[in-house]
């Protein structure tokens, strides 16, 4: 991922402030609370105690006695770092419009990884990244990672929001997908989350940079779990080159994505069972030509099955249209059980998974997915699509790409 850690309070010593004197305490402290894997909402630099360090006290150990105060930071594994500031000699902070960062950000950010870049001027010489499973203390080495990460895996990077969060505080919400080039089979990485960064009262410079990932729940550096989400997205899946319905990943869990589609028409008749194949035949001939015009229409994927009802059973078997195509301008099908018909899009929750989809496969994928996404809070409609990518009798079974969708209700991207 391309930031790395940290989020810092300077005014972790003011509770012990009235016994300290400035010349035997020559810095203040940052600290990220082990209770917690998001930081607490602070500047990298304070001129006085503010309700978020008050709050920090409460789960911090007390504070060591001066003397001891610089072994104690090298030698504990909790305080990660120190910012450089005298108690003493704090100026007063700098002012500056948040929503105008806010704005900075909403037209810097999306040039992270396109030749023009970020704005690097906007962001302090000591800034500290960090992702899951990376790290850097200083810019140079930021954009040292930003630079690799588009050599190896040219991002595409999509910023959903961008809102303050605290008083120097600023969090972005953001969806990245990237091509691993150097293997064969180009698999693609997907990372959805949210950053939050940390504003430098001093200076009005980006001082923090924090990566929070969907997939996964222990987000502090070096997360295991996290090494393990990347080498999951590395199998593969084979997905012919053809036309499909264009959706965007607005969130990526540990067992699902969430998709914005857009809109897309279909060709399509009754079906059997999801995993069946009945009625194929009638569809696939309306796009080999037997129209009113007898127009041969490309071939897309994948080939959907459809039911809207809570048991499953009432099916339809669907081909998706090439999206340049209008309901208006393509020929009537000749056959009165096969109909055209537009899907407004929106937004479904997808599980991908390989292997030939079976009835009871598919099934079960269903259940674990509709159960996934109620335990998360989200609200499913009845019934759910069965999207199969590849021609059984030409692609190995365990790298078949399959998808079970289920449309959603009122999504919010918070």
């Amino acid at each position: 991922m391309w930031t790395i850690w940290v989020h810092g309070f300077s005014n972790y010593l003011a509770c012990g402030q009235d016994s300290l004197s400035s010349d035997s305490i020559p810095m203040a402290t940052s600290i990220l609370s082990h209770q917690s894997s998001r930081p607490f909402p602070t500047a990298c630099a304070s001129p006085g105690p503010t309700s978020a360090a008050v709050s920090l006290r409460r789960h911090l150990p007390p504070p060591p006695r001066p003397r001891k105060l610089a072994l104690y930071l090298k030698h504990s594994n909790r305080f990660k770092w120190a910012i450089q500031s005298s108690l003493a000699e704090q100026s007063t902070p700098k002012t500056f419009d948040m929503q105008q960062v806010v704005g900075f950000l909403y037209d810097d950010l999306p040039h992270l990884f396109d030749d023009q870049g970020i704005d690097k001027t906007a962001y302090d010489e000591r800034v500290f990244f960090r992702d899951p499973i990376t790290r850097h203390d200083n810019l140079s080495g930021y954009l040292f990672n930003i630079a690799l990460l588009k050599t190896l895996f040219k991002p595409q990077f999509q910023l959903h929001w961008v809102k303050p969060t605290g008083a120097y505080e600023i969090t972005t919400r953001w969806t990245m997908v990237m091509k691993f080039s150097l293997l064969p089979w180009k698999p693609e990485l997907i990372f959805t989350g949210t950053s939050v960064m940390g504003i430098n009262p001093e200076n009005g410079k980006f001082c923090s940079h924090v990566d929070f990932w969907d997939s996964i729940q222990k987000n502090d550096y070096f997360s295991l779990e996290g090494l393990l989400d990347v080498i999951r997205q590395l199998r593969i899946y084979k997905t012919p080159e053809l036309e499909s319905p264009k959706y965007q990943v607005l969130k990526r869990t540990a067992n699902y994505e969430v998709r914005q589609y857009d809109p897309f028409i279909v060709v399509e008749t009754n079906g059997d069972k999801l995993s069946g194949s009945t009625g194929f035949n009638d569809v696939a001939g309306y796009i080999f030509g037997k129209n009113s015009t007898k127009e041969k229409i490309p071939m897309t994927t994948p080939v959907f099955t459809q039911t809207n009802d809570a048991n499953l059973s009432k099916v339809s078997i669907q081909i998706v249209l090439p999206l340049d195509k209008e309901t208006e301008s393509l020929p009537s099908p000749n056959q009165e059980t096969v109909h055209l018909r537009k899907h407004e899009g929106g937004i479904a929750a997808v599980m991908k998974f390989s292997g030939k989809p079976t009835e009871d496969i598919v099934c079960e994928k269903e259940k674990i997915l509709r159960s996934s996404i109620i335990k998360d809070g989200l609200k499913p409609q009845l019934g759910c699509l069965l999207a199969r990518y590849n021609d059984p009798g030409r692609t190995w079974t365990f790298i078949m790409r399959n998808e079970v969708l289920i449309w959603l209700n009122d999504f919010s991207l918070d």
